[in-house]
């Protein structure tokens, strides 16, 4: 008798319990499922036609040209002849920008503002031995071509990809696919998919690897 006693207990005491549990759950509810008619985050409508492209490159940005594995500076870039290395790459970026505005067909025209961050790509030596890393960032603002107001507020972008070394450098370079050709078809996939919200796996104007 005891045995029963204490097993109708043990059961009332689990039900009781069971009970508790439901009624903290359902107090809790309201706090952690949204409630109807509750204010959403805003959501970027990107109808956009490209209008025109403003880059810039601080002066204080350093840059350096000596051919070792890692030379310690914000632009290192080996992919066009020795010159401006701030312009060489503005052209590298409106390039890319331009290849992802093709397929903006939208009917809000906008400006787009890239302000370089870095980008370091690899030096000689480092390109036909190891290879590495392609390091480029920047600050991305769109606005309305019209009237300028701002319409998506500046945001960094990592740009990074892997960079290829020894042979399988060679062998792109023998393919056509150049460090600068890999870049701008890189940076054009990665605009495309920043100024539409859509992408379809492969880069805009070729391949990215």
């Amino acid at each position: 008798m005891n045995i029963l006693k204490l097993v109708a207990l043990g059961t009332v005491c689990a039900v009781m319990s069971a009970c508790s549990g439901v009624d903290v759950v359902s107090r809790n509810a309201p706090l952690e499922t949204p409630r109807l008619g509750a204010e959403q985050a805003p959501q970027v409508l990107r109808d956009y036609a490209l209008h025109s492209i403003r880059f810039a490159v601080p002066e204080d940005m350093t840059v350096s040209e000596a051919n070792s594995y890692y030379p310690i500076a914000d632009i290192v870039w080996r992919g066009d002849p020795l010159g401006n290395r701030a312009e060489q790459i503005s052209a590298i970026f409106q390039t890319a920008i331009r290849q992802a505005g093709g397929s903006m067909t939208g009917a809000r025209p906008v400006t787009v503002d890239v302000d370089l961050v870095r980008f370091h790509s690899l030096t000689e030596r480092t390109r036909y031995s190891v290879g590495g890393v392609h390091s480029i960032k920047f600050d991305l603002t769109v606005r309305d071509a019209l009237t300028g107001n701002v319409i998506e507020p500046t945001r960094r972008i990592d740009g990074d990809f892997a960079a290829l070394g020894g042979y399988a450098a060679l062998a792109a370079d023998n393919a056509g696919q150049t460090q600068k050709v890999r870049i701008t078809a890189h940076l054009a996939s990665l605009f495309a998919a920043e100024l539409t919200g859509m992408t379809n796996g492969a880069p805009v104007g070729g391949p990215a690897s």
